[in-house]
């Protein structure tokens, strides 16, 4: 028997997939994604443009004007983060994001992780999607912010978990 969300992301699907047959890719794909309320954010807690980290260290991401739900959950104004890894641009918000060594997933809900990254400087910026890895429209985004991992590093603090 399937459930209500995989029912709805069929459903979703097949809509996509007509609207592609009738030849309008683009406004296909941009009319299934799902809104995004004003003033939605996503960032780091614990992270900084220019900070110098060890080669394992602890991530935490926070969300603001939106809830957080698994992959699969169709809940309005809701979605799960996205780790984008030395990307120097977006992937195209209009199709699930891939997931890759360049893009890690956190589709239970997460909101922090345990990295481990070569020594130099790297990149990281968070997406916020829906619960088929769609991006929201507009874009829920944070900066990209610019690491360098070094062996000489202190520990990366954590802030509390109600932060």
């Amino acid at each position: 028997m399937l459930t209500r969300s995989a029912l709805s992301l069929l459903f979703s699907c097949l809509v996509f997939a007509t609207a592609v047959a009738d030849g309008d890719v683009e406004d296909a794909a941009a009319s299934h994604r799902r809104p995004s309320p004003p003033g939605a954010t996503v960032g780091f807690v614990n992270l900084a443009n220019g900070d110098v980290v060890p080669p394992d260290f602890h991530v935490q991401f926070s969300v603001s004007g939106m809830g957080i739900a698994p992959a699969g959950s169709d809940i309005e104004n809701t979605g799960h983060h996205h780790l984008l890894i030395d990307l120097a641009e977006l992937p195209d918000p209009n199709l699930p994001l891939p997931m890759n060594d360049h893009v890690k997933h956190f589709g239970a809900g997460q909101t922090e992780t345990d990295l481990s990254l070569p020594v130099g400087e790297h990149t990281l910026q968070l997406v916020f999607a829906d619960y088929a890895h769609i991006p929201h429209n507009p874009v829920v985004s944070s900066e990209r912010i610019t690491i360098t991992v070094s062996n000489d590093a202190p520990p990366v603090p954590s802030e509390p978990a109600d932060h």
